[in-house]
């Protein structure tokens, strides 16, 4: 799903008033051992969650869009293979050329497409555990190594595909889309720091 900046801004607002009505609600009630509020939670949580996913959608697209025209194949690709745990590494190249700083991949040189972003990173397959580099309406190379940052993020050490994308943005202007084999969780790194698109 593409969006304008005016969307954008009109949903973001119901969002966030929706938030507030929400907040105001739970601040109003008398906490105690009778009165659970779990459910309340689960709702703010949610209303959250629809106002991040939506930016990160927002801007997932606005830092892609001048440079493929294949943004929905991506995310759609993107969310089939967290709904199947299948781990993804997709490298959208932008003004900077990457490949001076990845290494030993496939030359693919295919149209951009779900299903061929899918079939690469099918599990077991020759090439699923590299980066795969998308220049313009291009899928250039796939099973790319790419440099890995050592940063942690909240403390924790990242795995390998989450290290490897950052690594790589903190070289070039380029957008790494993530997608955890573990956790399903979608992200991208964008000038050295990771977004989640997709708990």
């Amino acid at each position: 799903m593409q969006y304008g900046l005016e969307h954008y801004q009109n949903t973001l607002e119901k969002y966030i008033k929706e938030i507030e009505v929400q907040l105001t609600l739970l601040s109003n009630i008398n906490i105690g051992v009778d009165c659970c509020i779990l459910t309340e939670f689960e709702q703010l949580q949610q209303t959250v969650s629809d106002a991040h996913n939506l930016t990160a959608i927002y801007y997932l697209q606005h830092y892609l869009a001048p440079f493929t025209n294949h943004f929905s194949s991506i995310s759609l690709a993107g969310q089939t293979l967290s709904n199947k745990g299948h781990g993804g590494l997709i490298i959208i190249e932008r003004e900077v050329d990457v490949t001076p700083f990845i290494h030993n991949g496939i030359q693919i040189d295919a149209k951009v497409s779900q299903a061929l972003i899918e079939t690469i990173f099918y599990p077991g397959g020759p090439v699923h555990d590299g980066g795969t580099l998308i220049r313009g309406d291009m899928i250039k190379s796939a099973g790319n190594i790419l440099p890995l940052t050592n940063m942690e993020v909240n403390g924790r050490v990242l795995g390998t595909r989450h290290r490897a994308a950052i690594g790589l943005s903190e070289l070039t202007d380029a957008v790494i889309l993530v997608v955890s084999e573990e956790s399903g969780r979608i992200s991208f790194a964008y000038q050295g720091e990771l977004f989640v698109v997709r708990p």
